[in-house]
């Protein structure tokens, strides 16, 4: 009986930690009750996006099977760099990589901070992503990132869905969907957020054209003048 409370222990333990991974613990912690998961508004947070330049052109050069290692590959990577900060991943689309920092749990201000210092590090560890069915190439990632306020909730019952809602969602993903290849491509309200400490490299890009917002006056981040990226 004893061997069997041990085994029971332990694969609760284990199906706790893949619930974990998939929702933040507070919002599984109502699940699990059979609670309500109200929806939650956050005044300010910074959202980051990611995807593969070209990554439609490499996943038609290969077989589906290499395009799932492919991402299995980037994404453990990353999956691993992104421990080192307070953010909190949010979802994988295909080649887009979502994160965000200052929720679930709040942070105050240092959630560009943390947004910035890790999409550095991951803007740099993708160049050691070995693509299987072409040893010789190497990935290019665009980046963007956006602060501001947003509404996070549960979405879903079969499968739910920890979700962000509001503009800033919109507009982090247009910062980058405008950015270039290995470029991390910032708005104002994060460029604003990253003066506090003057600790990073930033370089003005200029009055930009954003669909659905307009002209946008946004920045680059270049680098952090106090951290080393872990190569």
């Amino acid at each position: 009986l004893k061997e069997r409370t041990e085994d029971l222990k332990r694969e609760r333990q284990l199906a706790e930690d893949l619930l974990h991974q998939m929702l933040p613990k507070s919002v599984a912690k109502q699940l699990r009750k059979c609670q309500k998961v109200e929806a939650e508004n956050y005044d300010q947070v910074t959202i980051f996006f990611s995807d593969i330049v070209g990554f439609t052109s490499i996943a038609a050069s290969c077989t589906p099977l290499q395009v799932v290692e492919m991402l299995n590959n980037l994404y453990v990577c990353f999956d691993s760099r992104i421990e080192s900060y307070d953010v909190y991943k949010v979802e994988t689309i295909g080649d887009a990589y979502m994160v965000v920092s200052g929720l679930p749990e709040r942070n105050g201000t240092k959630h560009a901070d943390e947004i910035a210092k890790m999409s550095l590090d991951l803007v740099a560890a993708v160049r050691q992503v070995v693509i299987p069915h072409m040893p010789m190439g190497r990935l290019q990632l665009r980046a963007g990132m956006h602060t501001g306020p947003c509404v996070a909730g549960v979405v879903g019952y079969k499968m739910p869905r920890y979700c962000l809602f509001g503009d800033t969602v919109n507009t982090a993903s247009r910062m980058e969907s405008t950015s270039l290849p290995q470029k991390i491509h910032i708005s104002s309200a994060t460029y604003d957020a990253l003066l506090s400490d003057d600790a990073y490299e930033i370089e003005p890009r200029g009055e930009i054209e954003v669909k659905g917002k307009g002209k946008m006056k946004t920045y680059w981040l270049l680098g952090n003048k106090n951290y080393s990226v872990q190569n």
